[in-house]
């Protein structure tokens, strides 16, 4: 009998200490000894998916995860090359417990449903048009793609985070005329936008575009968080400003932009940026002085660096949560917008990132009714310059990229800080 029960004692004994079985946890480290920073969002983002919380060490180890032990996601980060550590019950807790310190610039922040994620992009638009898109798409996160059709039909309801593909929302295809005028692709791009502007009851396609940005702005009003790179952060905001002013130029819609335009702007309807001039000039590759006009031969690119701001992970939990990293400065890259001016940016908004001393704003942050927006400048953060016809990036040789960090984040924020949305 004695027998027995020292072997029923010790079967349990070793069946206890098993991975999984004792209810152990998984630890997913984001310092610089995680091998793959973009698919370990992907792993989290898919638990999620599935039905099971996270928690997000917010300033613990460039923002590490805490969730159950499953050999299935075990599993997954082993093919993933995602770096995993099995803890048990106890170790946690003293995790836990050393983040919530309270003298400690440290957070725990509960994860609990994965957002539905929208795109908006044209259906042809190739995945390394976009950086965003190549993130979730090597990530492996899911997604759905809107257009414009999709936004004036009121899609963008049924989703809680958006991300604005690199579009011209002023209707200026993204001012290409003077180099590509004559390029089959452009003729292409412009037929087609024409014919979809008159499809929607539009005359044309700077008012065609007007309205699907005041459709965003209301989606982000309503509780949406939206998240865009590149000349979809001001030309966005032209666009808001804009709304009930012609501000295109012949070359482009056919008739004349109004003389008074720029006095006719309300800086009132826009999201992060304010008393900004207009670019009247269709051969001049800007929309407005938002951008800050660089020349690529006029930086040192192996100097050319953004600083994260550091934030209260306990009182600031939001800027937190968007600057996770395994760095604090990251490596500038140029887009059409690469970065934006300081003096344009409305008082309200908080800045998360910029270039010391060059007045040049990279990565920001605001808030707009039930929702909020954050915009991040420049194309894509592992390719410098970012030319048209430039091969796509292999994000299979950028695994631990901080730009492409910050850009998932931002999928991750609206499963921490859910709201209820307007009905």
């Amino acid at each position: 009998m004695m027998l027995r029960s020292f072997l029923i004692s010790l079967m349990f004994v070793l069946f206890a200490s098993l991975p999984g079985l004792a209810q152990d946890k998984l630890f997913i480290p984001m310092d610089a000894s995680q091998t793959n920073h973009i698919k370990a969002y992907g792993i989290i983002f898919n638990n999620l998916q599935d039905g099971n919380s996270s928690q997000w060490l917010l300033n613990y180890k460039g923002g590490s995860f805490i969730t159950n032990y499953s050999e299935d996601l075990v599993k997954k980060s082993h093919l993933r090359n995602v770096k995993i550590e099995v803890i048990s019950n106890s170790e946690a807790a003293q995790i836990i417990s050393q983040v919530e310190q309270p003298d400690a610039n440290t957070s725990v922040i509960q994860l609990d449903k994965a957002p539905k994620i929208a795109v908006y992009t044209p259906k042809q638009a190739l995945p390394w048009d976009d950086a965003v898109t190549m993130a979730l798409n090597y990530a492996e996160v899911e997604y759905d793609k809107v257009w414009d059709p999709e936004v004036l039909n009121g899609k963008l309801s049924e989703y809680d985070w958006l991300h604005l593909h690199h579009e011209d929302f002023t209707g200026q295809y993204g001012k290409f005329w003077v180099s590509s005028r004559n390029q089959p692709w452009y003729i292409k791009q412009v037929r087609k936008m024409e014919a979809m502007a008159q499809e929607l009851g539009f005359n044309k396609v700077s008012n065609e575009k007007k309205a699907v940005a005041a459709k965003i702005k209301e989606y982000v009003g309503n509780g949406g968080f939206m998240f865009a790179m590149c000349s979809g952060t001001d030309t966005f905001d032209i666009a808001l400003a804009a709304q009930e002013v012609d501000i295109v130029p012949t070359q482009f819609d056919g008739d004349p932009m109004d003389p008074n335009a720029q006095q006719k702007l309300n800086f009132e309807n826009t999201l992060a940026f304010t008393d900004f001039i207009l670019s009247s000039d269709p051969a001049e590759y800007e929309h407005a002085d938002i951008d800050v006009p660089v020349q690529i031969d006029e930086v040192d690119q192996s100097i050319d660096f953004f600083t994260l701001f550091e934030f209260s992970a306990k009182w600031d939990p939001v800027p937190t949560m968007l600057t996770q990293n395994h760095v604090s400065s990251i490596r500038g890259f140029y887009g059409q917008t690469t970065a934006f001016q300081k003096d344009k940016i409305k008082e309200s908004v908080v800045i998360l990132g910029e270039s010391p001393g060059r007045n040049m704003v990279k990565y920001i942050h605001g808030n707009y009714g039930q929702g909020t927006f954050t915009f991040y400048a420049g194309h894509d953060p592992e390719d410098y310059t970012h030319r048209v016809n430039d091969p796509p990036t292999d994000l299979s040789l950028h695994t631990s990229s901080p730009g492409y960090r910050l850009i998932l984040n931002n999928i991750l924020f609206p499963a921490a800080k859910k709201k209820k949305r307007k009905t």
